[in-house]
């Protein structure tokens, strides 16, 4: 009886885990490295669902019909945006901005891991100062959160 018992147990934790489902979702910071702090730095998580299927089409030989989606149906007007301090200042390279935002990543970071997120993959990108008379560029960092529904 308790190999029976023992058996159903183990069939319903393995249906259960069978239909868990993974939910993902995206944080974003985009660091200013513009001189003088010129630039815009941000922390950005949408807080709405978008189907990238309804703005997506398929082209092939016999059919490459433009992809004619409207921008506007495409963005995202509920998000929450966390102001960050630019890299530069008018002296230059500033190290206390660059912790200031690494404590408010790191707190944005803890409370997604409070609400039961847990962070699967970081990317970043630089598209930074080309040169003379450029003048932009950013840092760009995505957090990719995971969680079961």
């Amino acid at each position: 009886m308790k190999k029976l018992l023992v058996i159903l147990a183990l069939g319903l934790f393995t249906f259960l885990d069978a239909h868990a489902q993974t939910e993902y979702k995206v944080i974003t910071s985009v660091e200013s490295i513009v001189p003088n702090g010129l630039g815009r730095s941000r922390m950005i998580s949408a807080n709405e669902q978008k189907d990238h299927q309804q703005f997506t089409t398929s082209q092939t030989e016999e059919d490459n019909t433009r992809n004619k989606s409207k921008r506007d149906d495409i963005r995202v007007k509920a998000f929450d945006e966390t102001k960050l301090l630019n890299f530069y200042n008018l002296g230059g390279i500033r190290f206390q901005n660059i912790a200031a935002n690494d404590a408010l990543i790191t707190s944005k970071i803890n409370t997604m891991i409070v609400e039961g997120w847990e962070l699967a993959f970081v990317t970043s990108a630089v598209e930074s100062d080309a040169g003379k008379g450029d003048g932009k560029g950013i840092f760009i960092t995505r957090y990719i959160f995971k969680r079961e529904k």
